[in-house]
């Protein structure tokens, strides 16, 4: 039998501070570190087709268009995300390592069963006052089901059809996603 060892908790302070000289990211909840897997060529793809378009509509306005390097903080728990894709038009969330008021967020999903972003994250993230838009997106066929908050503070849910335009519009700022802009040079194995 193996001896026990002790769970050490790190703080969020020490969490922020290790991160920032980590050879790999490590999301953070309640003070315990998970460490990130490394991405796929097709999930980099899909993340930097989304990120694009999304950066193209942003030039020169006030949002912010972040990839899998800024971190998400929960505003309500000791909880830190890395979302694939994350926009921000809240010139008030302006710190340099995380953001707190995002509009939208995509995630690409991994193969992995044990898929936090179908889950513990939808959860999460649907809890973010200024969160309007949440897409899953698959890397092992073309499917993205997304998530929009409607004008009751509701959500609904939907797969994106091919011949659909998702209309991504958060406080001046607005921009189109379709499926092709999303798998655009994406290969599946046949």
């Amino acid at each position: 039998m193996t001896a026990l060892q002790k769970i050490t908790h790190l703080t969020e302070q020490d969490y922020l501070a290790f991160e920032l000289n980590a050879d790999m990211r490590h999301e953070y909840i309640d003070g315990q570190l998970y460490a990130m897997a490394g991405a796929s060529e097709r999930h980099n793809r899909i993340a930097l087709n989304i990120g694009f378009h999304l950066r193209m509509a942003a030039r020169g306005g006030h949002c912010g268009v972040f990839m899998s390097d800024m971190k998400l903080k929960l505003a309500w728990q000791k909880t830190y995300y890395y979302p694939d894709v994350m926009l921000v038009c809240n010139t008030q969330d302006n710190n340099e390592y995380y953001k707190q008021q995002p509009c939208f967020i995509a995630e690409v999903l991994s193969t992995s069963p044990d898929n936090t972003d179908k889950r513990e994250k939808l959860l999460a993230y649907t809890k973010i006052p200024s969160l309007r838009y949440y897409l899953l997106i698959s890397t092992d066929k073309t499917q993205v089901e997304y998530f929009v908050r409607d004008t009751q503070d509701e959500w609904q849910t939907a797969l994106l059809e091919a011949d659909e335009m998702l209309s991504i519009d958060c406080e001046n700022y607005q921009a189109v996603l379709r499926l092709s802009d999303i798998y655009e040079d994406v290969v599946f194995d046949n």
